[in-house]
């Protein structure tokens, strides 16, 4: 089992949720967070004034799935989220020691569909 977790631009969401229900995803977490990266933050102007923002608002996008998919969900979430311009984010693979379905006592791989 793998644990995916997604950081991406805000406005690619529903692209990605689509694009993730049509590869068979069939759950996931989502949180908005903030953070930087490379591009350290950005400038805005607010009433005339400059100011620095240092973290850039940004979606969390977790997915607990089988092993053999987790290569296939990459794919999708890079070529759903990615817009080829700094700050698209990143993706992170872990392994996924243990998942259980709280409801039935289900483990593994029968807790995650």
């Amino acid at each position: 089992m793998k644990y995916i977790i997604a950081i991406i631009k805000p406005f690619k969401l529903d692209d990605v949720r689509e694009a993730l229900m049509a590869q068979g995803v069939e759950g996931l977490t989502v949180s908005e967070v903030k953070g930087f990266g490379r591009q350290r933050g950005q400038t805005e102007i607010y009433r005339g004034a400059e100011y620095a923002v240092a973290f850039v608002p940004k979606v969390k996008v977790e997915i607990a799935c089988r092993g053999d998919m987790a290569d296939k969900i990459v794919e999708t979430l890079k070529d759903a989220a990615g817009t080829d311009k700094i700050g698209d984010g990143k993706i992170f693979v872990l392994d996924l020691q243990q998942a259980v379905r709280i409801r039935t006592g289900e483990a593994d791989d029968e807790a995650l569909s």
